[in-house]
């Protein structure tokens, strides 16, 4: 049997970092490498997270690097990667750095080697985020009830594939099973009235556990890596962690939230009144991500004013981080609307819904790449 590789990638995020102290609790009988894809260009919190995990991990966080520094005359692989594109900056529309810095380093390393990638996106989320393209890699989702990527769910369930689902069901069904309801979902056929989603619903809500160990046996008739191993403990995972759980991993840890997410008071004058309203980052990445919101750009003025002129430089003509310049954007009566619209809209929110500083993270999380953020 060829040897498994199993990986857990660390942004600087969030769920990331809570993942990797998850699985190296919880799931101690696996052994995974984890690593990290430095940009160059990463605020200093990313950096002191990193620090910190390979404290709380006991083991040390690789770096898997998209450049050789040594022959390389920028000698940080933003600047080398955008120097080598002509000096275009990134965009939501051309995410090169993303490309260059975060996947191909991953998969390069990798290789053709058999490889489980553990992914940390929550159980709160309703989304895949990155799936390789190489049949040697693997995905897998610790954190939602559904640990399975999208391919394997489509193979498993679909229609052909129900005899062999149900016969091991039987086998693998004990006595406290309604093995004769579970049957019931597995032999009805997907259709326009009884969809994938529907299916694999009813399936995990009649036993998480044992769908997994089903799913597992499916994977052994594959190349799929989890399928070469002889047992794989997350098939007995039956938990399901959303944002208030990460928090609550990174605390208990002693790692802490990276504290770019932690609110900062800041006041505005609203209608000859001072208002105080809280901002944060609300995502790991480099700090002059294009992805960032406008009360974001402000928080790396006040909070990072040195990277916040760097962020400038790279600017010129026609090819500026966001539609505003920042040179624009940093003009004090600019900064003011900012914060007053973000004020006025944050309390609106807070009337209608009861927001906190934690949605506004979750309100921002539908918008990057997951290879950056998670």
């Amino acid at each position: 049997m060829s040897e498994i590789k199993q990986v857990l990638g660390i942004s600087g995020g969030k769920d990331s970092a809570a993942l990797a102290i998850y699985m190296s609790r919880k799931h101690p009988d696996i052994d995974v490498e984890y690593y990290t894809c430095d940009t160059g260009k990463e605020l200093k919190e990313t950096y002191d997270l990193i620090n910190k995990l390979n404290s709380v991990l006991g083991k040390d966080i690789r770096l898997y690097k998209s450049i050789d520094e040594l022959n390389s005359p920028e000698k940080n692989p933003f600047d080398h990667f955008m120097a080598v594109g002509g000096g275009y900056l990134p965009s939501a529309t051309a995410r090169w750095c993303t490309t260059k810095m975060k996947l191909q380093p991953f998969e390069e390393e990798i290789g053709d080697t058999p490889t489980i990638s553990y992914v940390g996106i929550r159980g709160d989320e309703n989304r895949e985020g990155y799936i390789s393209k190489k049949e040697n890699i693997q995905s897998i989702f610790p954190f939602r009830k559904n640990i399975w990527s999208e391919d394997v769910i489509k193979k498993f369930l679909s229609n052909s594939n129900i005899d062999f689902v149900a016969a091991h069901y039987r086998l693998l069904a004990g006595e406290n099973h309604d093995i004769e309801l579970i049957l019931q979902y597995v032999n009805l056929p997907i259709s326009p009235r009884f969809t994938q989603r529907q299916k694999l619903n009813a399936l995990l809500e009649t036993d998480v556990k044992l769908f997994n160990k089903v799913v597992f046996e499916f994977l052994k008739t594959t190349d799929y890596p989890v399928g070469k191993l002889e047992s794989f403990s997350l098939v007995d995972n039956d938990e399901v962690l959303g944002i208030d759980d990460i928090f609550y991993i990174l605390e208990n840890s002693g790692v802490g939230i990276p504290t770019y997410y932690l609110p900062i008071e800041y006041t505005v004058e609203i209608d000859g009144e001072l208002k105080h309203g809280t901002y944060s980052r609300s995502r790991s990445g480099c700090f002059f991500c294009f992805f960032q919101q406008k009360i974001e750009w402000v928080w790396l003025l006040e909070q990072h004013p040195d990277l916040y002129e760097e962020a400038i430089k790279y600017e010129k003509e026609g090819f500026t981080w966001t539609i505003e310049p920042l040179i624009e954007l940093k003009k004090p009566e600019r900064v003011n609307s900012i914060k007053k619209e973000h004020y006025l809209r944050m309390n609106r929110n807070k009337i209608k819904t009861a927001n906190n500083w934690q949605d506004e993270i979750l309100q921002a999380e539908g918008e990057g790449c997951a290879s950056c953020f998670i």
